[in-house]
């Protein structure tokens, strides 16, 4: 036996004696005595690492799983250190004297347990705790923190992931995800805690459950977003299909898409149903075409303009529209979020509502077709790290100066109004069916309305490559990539030379001018590091590189600028003939990077 198996036997043979609950005990004694140890050392090798988002991770017995036990303590460690905060006097509005949190969470396989497991622990360390009575979406969740004036959160989810997963998003005061400093001080609380350090005994007195008001004033919230209501109201009969996913977005879209005067709304409804086996989808990703087969197949059966899903913790959405064929094409992620920035500039324009203090933001994998529509406007455009915490992040340190409209990310997030610091599908859902009402009382489609886009700013494809790598050979895998990336970056990317490297670990870019490279620093919001690398080339290609913080893969983005002539038509057949051209070119970009 090597080395490191006897220390996953050490570490998985203290899980087969109590405190840990018989079931989990019996689970653990059967991993150790099988005769093939890869599952055991999977769950043992490690223990799930509470990083600057909170917790993701495979449910099931052991320290690199999602437990109730791995969620004790993760709690036990937050509520140390919010205690610890509190008492240095670092939080703005503290109430009686006692510090307070939100817990929620999604469909998912024992969200309910980990959900009430939090609550117990954290009104245990004499937290006061509000919990929502049943699933809710995770943007949710967000409001009510700042609504209720708490100091952070918890929302146990594990999002888009396949069924076998669960997490824990943690949050904090102004209702967005944790960042420095206080993230690597949660962290460092988490990392002290062990199992007999937690406080399960729950203080009932302290647990308020959430609901339906809470509901009823996000939905008000939510509603703010509209911009252009008599639109609306002429097309209120835009015929929608939606479906949650079997998730947390069932019962509050279509509400939100009444208040804002949609009539004709119809649901899946085998995946109306609460279910964290997402039975109906291989996985419940709006990202993944097939996922919306079955809102496509009721679409077509209904004559539908659109059809849109939202993830199962109701952040991401998917939006699927006709093409000038009449057949159903899905906008991607970066497509989207075009369609929004390009929206609410124009309308806003348009209607007299955008005044100069007014800004957007998108992310740096996000399409920079977005920075050619807002230079053209004059409209002021912010560029953050992935992550709506970043995004959340430029909100406070611009509040009380300027005014957010918008902000989103190419991986199906987006944002419209700051009432809530995390993507948020059920404002973005009805935003989109807002554009699409302007669309066609403008007598074109949503797809119309993108393609016309293309028209006045020219086309390009965003493509994103995920390179999955599982388990501690793959961790190791894409760290050597990276590294190797680092020290050894590409000279030329499918026969275009690279002239411009940003490296956003260390902060540098590196430009080439007049054959010599340039070095100057990156200035991004506090100064902070992101493990990303991004290629420039002198005919318009852009790849960054970026390992995911919350699962097993690196991913690859890949834009894609293909030459048009700005302001003639552009139809459905420049659509597809671009398209097929940026794709044919992804071949030699893969075999550029070894990939």
């Amino acid at each position: 036996m090597n080395e490191e198996l006897k220390k996953v036997m050490a570490a998985a043979e203290v899980w087969t004696r109590e405190p840990y609950d018989a079931e989990t005990r019996e689970q653990v004694k059967k991993m150790m005595e099988a005769d093939d140890k890869t599952e055991l050392v999977d769950a043992f090798y490690r223990t799930l690492e509470f990083g600057t988002g909170g917790l993701r991770g495979i449910m099931g017995p052991g320290t690199n799983r999602m437990n109730k036990y791995i969620v004790a303590m993760a709690t036990q460690g937050y509520a140390n250190y919010m205690l610890k905060v509190q008492k240095e006097g670092g939080f703005q509005n503290v109430q009686n004297g006692r510090v307070a949190v939100v817990v929620g969470h999604d469909c998912r396989n024992n969200g309910r347990l980990f959900a009430e497991t939090v609550a117990n622990i954290f009104s245990a360390n004499g937290i006061k705790v509000y919990l929502f009575e049943s699933l809710r979406p995770t943007p949710e969740v967000s409001y009510a923190i700042r609504h209720l004036k708490c100091q952070g959160g918890v929302n146990v989810t594990a999002s888009h992931n396949p069924k076998e997963y669960n997490g824990y998003k943690a949050y904090w005061e102004d209702g967005s995800q944790v960042l420095q400093p206080h993230d690597q001080g949660i962290i460092d609380e988490v990392n002290k805690v062990t199992l007999s350090d937690v406080r399960w005994e729950a203080n009932k007195d302290l647990i308020e459950i959430i609901g339906g008001e809470m509901d009823y004033d996000y939905m008000m919230a939510v509603k703010s977003v509209m911009i252009d209501q008599e639109t609306i109201l002429r097309q209120k009969d835009l015929n929608i299909v939606y479906t949650p996913m079997h998730g947390a977005g069932r019962q509050i879209v279509p509400m939100c898409l009444r208040s804002w005067g949609f009539q004709n709304i119809h649901v899946v409804p085998e995946q109306m149903v609460i279910d964290g086996n997402f039975p109906t989808v291989v996985s419940p990703n709006p990202e993944n075409a097939e996922a919306m087969t079955m809102g496509m197949n009721l679409g077509t059966k209904l004559g539908a303009d659109l059809v849109i899903a939202s993830d199962p913790d109701a952040d991401r959405i998917a939006i699927v529209c006709r093409n000038d064929k009449g057949e159903w094409v899905i906008i991607n992620g970066n497509q989207t979020n075009i369609m929004y920035h390009y929206y609410i500039i124009n309308n806003m324009k348009r209607l007299g509502k955008l005044t100069p203090d007014m800004y957007l933001v998108k992310t740096i994998v996000t399409s920079e077709l977005i920075r050619k529509i807002a230079d053209a406007q004059g409209v002021t455009l912010t560029d953050e790290y992935t992550g709506f915490k970043w995004i959340a992040n430029r909100i406070r340190m611009w509040e009380g100066k300027r005014k957010y409209i918008g902000g989103g990310e190419e991986s199906f997030g987006f944002l419209p109004y700051d009432a809530v610091r995390d993507k948020c599908s059920p404002s973005s859902i009805c935003l989109i069916c807002e554009i699409a009402a302007y669309a066609k009382d403008n007598g074109m489609t949503l797809y119309d309305y993108l393609l016309k886009i293309y028209q006045d700013y020219g086309f390009q494809r965003e493509t994103t490559i995920n390179v999955v790598r599982p388990g501690k050979t793959g961790a190791e895998e894409i760290q050597a990539m990276m590294k190797n990336f680092r020290e050894n970056p590409p000279q030329e990317i499918a026969g275009e030379k690279v002239v411009k490297v940003k490296d956003f670990k260390t902060l540098d870019q590196c430009t080439l001018v007049d054959g010599k490279w340039e070095k100057e620093k990156i200035e991004m919001a506090l100064n902070a590091t992101s493990n990303v690398l991004q290629y420039f080339t002198e005919g318009g290609l852009k790849v960054s590189v970026r390992p995911s913080g919350t699962e097993p893969k690196i991913k690859f983005y890949f834009e894609i600028p293909v030459q048009t002539e700005i302001g003639k038509p552009f139809t459905g057949k420049d659509y597809e003939r671009c398209t097929a051209e940026a794709e044919a070119r992804v071949p030699a970009i893969k075999a550029s990077l070894n990939i």
